[in-house]
């Protein structure tokens, strides 16, 4: 399976600098029978970080009708757990739904180990390019601003806490 490439060719290493090949404890190199595996985690992080910055910063402008979830009653998104935790519904809700999708995706991770798949649940639809330039421009920025909302989200949970 090791094609002698960096991350066994995949999109990701290139920079408005050009190509930044970042893996300082060696597991592309080490591991290459593992990197559809790490590519999968770094895009399922990413894509739970942008939902999760999304999720921080939406319930500030917009939020659920009732008097519980007010602006009165939690001013502060940040609080909202704190606020919430003894409704043990809410939260089941949450971690059930988290299940479902990592029971659904582990199922494909294990039967689809390759490159070309890794992160691809086939929900493009009209949204993919067409051509192979289009489509690797699409991964590239999706790989991007996945980093960039792990470092966000990160920073933004450590500065309110």
């Amino acid at each position: 399976m090791d094609n002698g490439q960096f991350c066994q060719g995949l999109v990701g290493a290139e920079s408005a600098l050009g190509r930044y090949e970042f893996d300082p404890l060696g597991f592309s190199s080490d591991y290459p029978y593992l990197v559809p595996y790490f590519r999968e985690a770094e895009l399922k992080h990413g894509r739970i970080a942008m939902l999760a910055w999304v999720g921080l910063v939406v319930p500030d402008f917009v939020r659920v009708p009732g008097e519980r979830y007010s602006f009165e009653a939690v001013p502060v998104s940040i609080d909202a757990h704190e606020a919430f935790s003894s409704a043990t519904g809410v939260n089941f809700q949450i971690l059930f739904w988290i299940a479902v999708v990592e029971f659904c995706c582990a199922k494909k991770v294990f039967e689809w180990n390759s490159l070309e798949v890794a992160g691809d649940y086939g929900l493009t639809g009209a949204f993919w390019p067409k051509d192979e330039e289009g489509q690797k421009r699409m991964r590239l920025a999706e790989l991007k601003n996945g980093r960039l909302a792990m470092l966000a989200f990160g920073g933004a949970i450590t500065q309110a806490a």
